[in-house]
């Protein structure tokens, strides 16, 4: 059983979330606001937060700030609405573990809680074996000192006060800003999310099927080059094809990428997906 912590100012998530994370066996505390939020935070720890990024009064990233300096090992997710992907990529930079878009579905939120849960306890077992280490070369060290005695003991000195415990120094959280970067690509209003498998354009959701997010996500990663479509057909399918049909294969997709593209937002399919006649194909640039 976990604490978990949920803060959201939508009364039915509040209620959904604490009625499914009950029915698993946790103990969840629920707040409607950030406020309310940070006078629980300061009262008790819990092992894992379920955060809103856009609260009314502060911000969720504000929460998680609030989090982390209260215990670092406590597992934060982001709830997000598609807008806010941007956001939830910087809270991921801040120390978040996983975002979420809202309304989140039952088997996302359980396989992030557990994973979440399980890189804590992974994290508090490397802990206690460090200390347990650390505690075995301390009383070395004193047998040593109390046998050599005299001006060899003097000659052993301690570690300088700011040198930081061994504990703590090689169970310091690894950097999230890497592993966030290494997870997005962005190229001006596409943002792709590989671990997700997810694109979103000017901060809409586009919905894709695994072969148009494989094709759109290596244009982005490609971008500004033009791509060939035997390229397109090798790299993303994974099989070489004669230049006619790995053209007509790619123009299909093309076509229902930039379909799906005019319909979750303003812009023309066309400016975002550009044709260079004779060549392949390329991303927009930024703007």
């Amino acid at each position: 059983m976990a604490k978990i912590l949920v803060v959201d100012d939508e009364a039915n998530i509040r209620f959904f979330l604490e009625e499914m994370l009950a029915r698993d066996g946790h103990a969840v505390s629920v707040v409607e606001s950030g406020e309310k939020a940070l006078g629980l935070i300061q009262q008790q720890e819990f092992d894992l937060a379920l955060v809103d990024l856009k609260l009314d009064d502060i911000s969720g990233t504000d929460v998680l700030r609030a989090l982390r300096q209260k215990s670092q090992d406590t597992v934060v997710i982001m709830l997000t609405g598609h807008g806010s992907l941007e956001t939830a990529v910087e809270a991921l930079r801040q120390g978040a573990h996983d975002y979420l878009f809202k309304p989140c579905k039952t088997v996302e939120i359980r396989e992030s809680i557990r994973q979440g849960l399980l890189k804590r306890q992974q994290a508090l077992r490397q802990r206690q074996v460090l200390q347990q280490l650390e505690q075995h070369l301390a009383q070395s060290l004193q047998n040593v000192r109390a046998t050599i005695g005299g001006q060899a003991e003097a000659d052993i000195a301690a570690p300088p006060p700011e040198m930081p415990r061994l504990a703590d120094a090689l169970s310091a959280p690894a950097d999230t800003s890497d592993e966030a970067e290494a997870r997005f690509l962005k190229h001006g209003p596409l943002l792709v999310d590989f671990m997700r498998h997810v694109i979103t354009l000017d901060g809409n959701l586009l919905e894709l099927s695994p072969t148009e997010f494989d094709l759109l996500a290596y244009l982005v990663s490609e971008a500004p080059r033009v791509i060939s479509p035997q390229e397109l057909i090798r790299e993303v399918q994974g099989y070489e094809a004669e230049a006619w049909d790995a053209s007509d294969t790619v123009r299909y997709h093309v076509y229902r990428l930039r379909q799906k593209i005019q319909t979750a937002s303003d812009r023309s399919g066309t400016d975002v997906i550009k044709t260079v006649r004779g060549i392949g194909y390329t991303v927009g640039k930024a703007g």
